[in-house]
């Protein structure tokens, strides 16, 4: 089964380095040069130079010469893990046995956009490690494979990155030789149970004081390393940060923002409910007790 592989982030190279070690028959590789949308962007080119594995940087094409390109590889099936362009027809009619995607959420619930981050700045209980059929439809298409994960209080983007990755990596090894073999299960997915998570925006990652401290903390962690980090505003310059911890303030009289006490251990913050610490964060100059933030 000839396969030409889409994609362009950490998680990318990781499925590719998997297949190729399971000896898929990749094709072709299309990938980005650079990493324009993507905070978790990975080179896949070092790896299908040193597997000596056709590539081009979709970034540095028409979307006419990839389409081409794609079409005189001619892929039995195409992967689609870690991409965030829609692909169009044109590209879904290529491979006779369809176009394979990845999406880090139980489907059909949680469709759509940043799902590792809505996860954790909602609170949820679950992630998941979905591989579909992409069809015309946003995450729509027929289930080959998915896994529940368990998301804990401690988990930042990062763990729950690592989390889902090792499982996507044992699903891959699992359904490649049913795929191979014509003999993978699908599941058409409810759409009656779908739901949707829209795309972020830089002002979803702004820190107000007003919130409760769990979800302060949510916040942060949802985008801690790899992605850009939640912020708040001082004097018109954004502060990122980067690692907070909940704390217990049982005094309902201060008003959400005012600074606690700073110090060594971190800087006190008074939220709606409760506080929150800050530890890894990029002041210039450590605010002072009584300061509002």
């Amino acid at each position: 089964m000839k396969i030409v592989f889409i994609g362009t982030v950490d998680m990318s190279h990781a499925l590719l380095e998997k297949l190729i070690q399971l000896k898929a028959d990749i094709s072709g590789v299309v990938t980005q040069k650079f990493p324009n949308l993507n905070s978790d962007y990975k080179d896949l080119v070092p790896l299908c130079k040193l597997h000596s594995i056709p590539w081009v940087y979709a970034d540095q094409m028409s979307e006419n010469e990839m389409l081409k390109w794609i079409t005189l590889k001619k892929p039995d099936m195409i992967f689609c893990f870690g991409w965030s362009f829609l692909l169009k027809d044109e590209v879904l009619d290529i491979p006779p046995k369809g176009v394979l995607g990845f999406h880090p959420a139980l489907l059909p619930e949680n469709r759509g956009r940043h799902p590792l981050i809505w996860t954790l700045v909602l609170g949820c209980d679950y992630a998941g490690s979905t591989f579909f059929y992409i069809d015309q439809g946003t995450d729509s298409g027929d289930i080959i494979s998915q896994k529940k994960i368990k998301v804990s209080y401690e988990d930042t983007a990062a763990t729950l990155y690592e989390k889902i990755k090792a499982a996507a990596l044992n699903q891959v090894e699992l359904f490649s030789p049913q795929l191979e073999n014509n003999c993978v299960k699908r599941v058409v997915q409810d759409d009656t149970k779908a739901t949707y998570w829209r795309k972020r925006s830089r002002l979803d990652g702004k820190i107000d004081f007003r919130m409760s401290s769990r979800a302060v903390y949510n916040l942060v962690r949802a985008l801690s390393h790899p992605y850009p980090g939640a912020h708040i505003k001082v004097n018109d310059s954004l502060v990122k940060i980067w690692t907070v911890e909940e704390i217990s303030d049982g005094n309902s009289g201060i008003e959400p923002g005012k600074v606690l006490q700073a110090g060594n251990h971190g800087i006190d913050v008074k939220c709606y409910t409760d506080a929150i610490r800050i530890i890894d964060h990029e002041f210039k100059r450590l605010p002072l007790a009584g300061d509002y933030l």
